[in-house]
């Protein structure tokens, strides 16, 4: 992996990772989630074809952070953040798959910045429409309770309490040893971990989008989990109903996130071919 900052607003650097080669592909995450949560291995297939560009959100990994509680940012910070790496790389446009509220950060930059976006992934994602189901009972249970934080100076606790918290997320697709992998780099690299498990989540999104979305140009794939706990899979449904064209991928015992290991092939070659009908 080879890292390098990138100042994209006075004051503010993030971190960015770039790997293999073709038509250039962003990766955006979701809330509390570094550039080390995409797996290497996904990166890796993903970037037989493309040109990946992953990078730490603002309070991830080794990019800036704010006070724990004080995000000294806002939504149309969040997308004018992969605007900047895109001018930095040199790029007058990208494929953009986002994950969670990485979606929610595409579609605004697809909308919004229509000729910046060649096509565009959306995984686990939302129109955030408060119409549509809310979370399960059981995550909801996991939310009202919390889960303890961690001696922050005790290194494997800190692992297995970030390993733990995406357990009732994936459900089906839960992998133990794969999630560890991703906590002990997120462990290491990260700036302020407090802050990184915190304000993402307290970050303003804006105004609502859903009645744009017709006016949404890009080719998009929609792809949700069966099982998704956080946003059920109407949500999924709703965004590839209401964006003209698009097409949804369902993976049936996966949750919320990044699919499963055994649903890779199936999601790269998806990608590849929205991509290639871009052309």
């Amino acid at each position: 992996m080879t890292e390098r900052m990138v100042e994209v607003a006075d004051g503010v650097r993030l971190c960015v990772d770039v790997s293999g080669a073709g038509e250039p592909l962003v990766l955006v995450h979701g809330a509390g989630c570094s550039l080390v949560a995409w797996p290497d291995g996904l990166v890796d297939l993903l970037g037989r074809r493309h040109r990946v560009l992953r990078y730490d959100a603002r309070d991830q990994g080794r990019s800036t952070t704010w006070p724990v509680g004080e995000p000294g940012y806002g939504m149309s910070d969040v997308v004018a953040d992969v605007l900047a790496l895109l001018d930095d790389e040199g790029v007058p446009s990208a494929h953009v798959l986002g994950v969670s509220g990485g979606g929610m950060v595409g579609q605004l930059l697809a909308l919004d910045h229509p000729a910046r976006v060649a096509t565009l992934t959306l995984v686990s994602s939302t129109p955030g429409s408060a119409d549509l189901p809310g979370m399960s009972d059981d995550l909801r249970t996991f939310f009202d309770g919390g889960a303890d934080e961690p001696d922050w100076a005790d290194r494997e606790a800190v692992v297995t309490y970030l390993t733990e918290l995406e357990r009732p997320f994936q459900r089906g697709g839960f992998d133990e040893a794969l999630q560890r992998v991703i906590a002990v780099r997120t462990e290491r690299r990260s700036n302020d971990l407090r802050a990184a498990t915190t304000n993402p989540f307290l970050v303003d999104p804006g105004p609502p989008w859903r009645d744009r979305l017709s006016d949404l140009a890009a080719p998009t794939l929609v792809v949700h989990g069966a099982d998704d706990p956080l946003f059920p899979l109407a949500h999924g449904e709703a965004l590839a109903r209401e964006i003209p064209d698009a097409e949804l991928v369902v993976f049936p015992d996966a949750g919320h996130g990044v699919p499963p290991r055994r649903a890779w092939p199936e999601l790269v070659a998806r990608v590849e071919r929205l991509t290639n009908q871009s052309r």
